[in-house]
């Protein structure tokens, strides 16, 4: 028992006492290998260098879409959390209409502005619509156009996901047939050593296609789900306007302000219903 406690102990001390130069040797294997690298993107040849330039310009671009699109997206997301408390707080669509432009770049807004330009247009902002399917083509209108303008510069991001791969590896195809090439003129005295460092110098672009790539792809994948999730939200906001407009247009007009008139016909409600049920949420 003494004797195996002893030797824990010795290689416990002999694990300690190595791993102060674990680390020196561990950064210098980096730094070497950081180096070769360097030097092969120096001895590459032109073509190799044109991609790695191409990759490095496609990269600066990619990351400037992510960049900017998370911004917006963040921006939007909140404002279009503002626009909804402020729409569910108000009580009339003029008073919505003043305040929605505070709320942009919020893609609510601009179904609110176009259903609320419809609904104008056709009741001068009082009573049922004469056309509903107007108000819900208007809705839908103005969700493609707020979705378009979101998905701007996106397909940019697919194309450097998609193609930096092919670019990298075109790079790495005229490398490798630049470097056989060589080792076919040199003769029979030739071996793979003379052609090892072209072929690795040629592997490079192939390297960098994959990091250029890898970041688009996962940006665009993540920029694509928030913008399923806009678009769910300017869906459901519509079929909520629309119904908030329909149900406060059924509200009846107090008898004691207008004694004798009847109700304009394209406010009655149908026939066997009670236009003092339903939900009252809002009146416009």
């Amino acid at each position: 028992m003494h004797a195996m406690f002893a030797l824990a102990l010795r290689v416990v001390q002999d694990t300690g006492a190595a791993q102060p130069d674990a680390a020196p040797a561990t950064a210098s294997a980096f730094s070497s290998s950081g180096g070769a690298i360097l030097e092969m993107v120096r001895n590459s040849g032109v073509i190799a260098q044109i991609v790695l330039a191409i990759l490095l310009i496609a990269s600066l671009f990619s990351w400037a879409i992510m960049f900017a699109k998370w911004r917006r997206f963040s921006s939007a997301r909140k404002q279009s959390k503002n626009f909804l408390r402020t729409f569910h707080k108000s009580g009339r669509l003029s008073e919505i209409a003043m305040v929605a432009e505070q709320y942009q770049p919020s893609p609510l807004v601009t179904v609110f502005t176009e259903i609320n330009d419809e609904y104008h247009r056709q009741t001068a902002g009082r009573g049922l619509p004469r056309n509903p399917a107007a108000l819900e083509r208007a809705s839908l209108t103005a969700s493609s156009e707020a979705l378009t303008a979101l998905e701007r510069n996106m397909t940019w991001l697919a194309t450097i996901a998609n193609g930096a791969t092919f670019v990298g590896l075109l790079g790495t195809v005229m490398g490798i047939i630049d470097a056989f090439h060589g080792l076919g003129q040199a003769g029979n005295g030739a071996t793979l050593r003379a052609v090892a460092p072209g072929i690795s110098a040629a592997l490079i672009t192939t390297a960098a296609g994959l990091v250029v790539a890898i970041p688009a792809l996962v940006g665009y994948n993540q920029l694509t789900a928030q913008l399923r999730e806009f678009a769910a939200r300017m869906d459901d906001f519509g079929r909520e306007l629309l119904n908030a407009i329909e149900n406060a247009a059924l509200v009846p007009i107090p008898t004691a302000s207008i004694p004798t008139a009847p109700p304009p016909p394209h406010a009655a409600p149908h026939v066997g219903d009670d236009p003092g049920s339903g939900p009252r949420r809002r009146a416009f």
